[in-house]
């Protein structure tokens, strides 16, 4: 018998996980994505162009919160959980949902999903959204360049916009960005690679992008997005920790795989974290992921200006991801605004339009911090008339991109931006270099 099947997931995850194990199986038919996490993605077809000749109308994706009705309407045997950053008792209340309308639930294993490469692959991981996988990628890459090896990142899914398009993308210059008519989180994480002379690739179809990745690189950096597993073989796995949020390790979903999977495990943070922390998290890793080598790291808050600070009322954005679903309370910007003598930090909460509010209302452990969501061209314009209301002397952002070369902002703007640094020995170059050569 054929098993009907829902996928659930948030525009990325779940789209590899068709691909690679449901797709041309025909022990299976998808009848349905759902989406959550991200707004406005539910209401679109997954191609027909990329869903393969068992789905000639290609399958559709729904709200996640009709999950118990699709599963009575479509008589939906399985259901398969495929997004990340989820606590592992919201992971089961999903489950029971399933397993009360009568279908299984499964979670697929990196057996299932994860593509073997013909060149050597780095993973940069984490175990919670926010732990510091951009600038540690950066870092990566730099150690790569520095020992004559010619590195392509291919980043983890956004394919926010039109999927028949976004199947196989390439970005090496800001030029690339606008053809691609990239959201302000695919700008985020690709711009700073970039920047730094890296080409990044990204998209939907990972075995098509492995193909082209592979023609002009002689080792691949995977970065993870959220807390998600490789979806390639790694060599090397890097999984970062943080210090702030010590036990996180152990109760999100997958983040904990990837402490099990580890090779080097990077404490991230330590220099703004209570030693208690570090110590519980360091106790962690060695009980879960004895064999991984552990790097202690920090996440310097660098400020080109930080004279500008002192004295003003400041408005802080920060990073979207990591307020939100990441959990974070607040991020460089916040940090910076504190450290350099902000007069007053102003709340943006009663200034904010549009879907700037729907945020907050899913969101409301938001403190009197702007996140930086743009998942479309409405919300990035939402963003900008939200900064442009709000009365401030100065717009301080923690994002990892120049947001001025998005937004139009009306008001004087400073950037904060963090960087990968090590703290003591042994250092990520010399586990990295070490576990390559071995």
């Amino acid at each position: 018998m054929v098993e009907k099947v829902i996928i659930m997931g948030a525009a990325g995850r779940d789209f590899h996980n068709f691909n690679v194990y449901f797709r041309d199986n025909p022990r299976y038919r998808v009848v349905a994505f759902t989406a959550a996490q991200i707004p406005a993605i539910e209401g679109r077809i997954y191609p027909p162009e990329l869903s393969g000749g068992f789905y000639p109308e290609g399958v559709p994706v729904y709200p996640e919160s009709d999950l118990a009705g699709l599963i009575r309407e479509f008589k939906v045997d399985l259901v398969a959980f495929s997004y990340s950053d989820v606590p592992h008792v919201e992971v089961m209340h999903k489950a029971s949902i399933a397993m009360a309308e009568g279908a299984d639930f499964i979670l697929l294993g990196a057996r299932c999903t994860m593509l073997r490469s013909k060149k050597p692959v780095v993973a940069v991981c984490a175990v919670r959204t926010g732990s510091g996988k951009s600038q540690t990628t950066r870092k990566v890459c730099e150690i790569l360049k520095g020992v004559g090896r010619h590195v392509v990142v291919v980043r983890h899914p956004m394919p926010y916009g039109d999927l028949r398009a976004q199947a196989v993308q390439r970005f090496s210059s800001y030029e690339d960005f606008e053809e691609h008519h990239c959201t302000l989180e695919e700008r985020e994480e690709y711009e700073p690679l970039v920047d730094q002379g890296i080409v990044v690739y990204g998209g939907v179809d990972y075995r098509r992008i492995l193909e082209a990745a592979e023609q002009e690189a002689d080792i691949i950096v995977w970065d993870g997005g959220n807390n998600d597993t490789p979806f390639y073989y790694p060599l090397v796995h890097i999984v970062l920790f943080d210090a702030h949020r010590p036990g996180h390790e152990l109760a999100y979903y997958p983040g904990e795989t990837n402490m099990l999977m580890a090779h080097i495990a990077v404490i991230n943070k330590v220099d703004t974290a209570p030693p208690d922390n570090v110590e519980e998290v360091r106790r962690n890793i060695e009980r879960y992921a004895p064999n991984a080598r552990i790097v202690l790291a920090e996440s310097p808050v660098l400020v080109s200006h930080p004279e500008r600070i002192r004295g003003r009322r400041v408005l802080v954005v920060e990073d979207g991801p990591t307020l939100t679903h990441g959990g974070m309370g607040y991020g460089a910007g916040f940090v910076a605004a504190l450290k350099h003598g902000a007069a007053e930090i102003i709340d943006p909460r009663p200034y904010v339009v549009g879907s700037i509010c729907e945020v907050y209302r899913l969101y409301p452990e938001i403190g009197p911090i702007l996140p930086a969501t743009g998942y479309s061209a409405d919300q990035i314009r939402d963003l900008e008339l939200s900064i442009n209301r709000i009365d401030c002397d100065l717009v301080v952002f923690g994002t990892p991109i120049q947001l001025t070369r998005v937004l139009s902002i009306d008001k004087p703007t400073l950037r904060v931006r963090y960087e990968y640094s090590d703290h003591g020995s042994p250092t990520l170059e010399e586990c990295l270099v070490k576990k390559l050569t071995a």
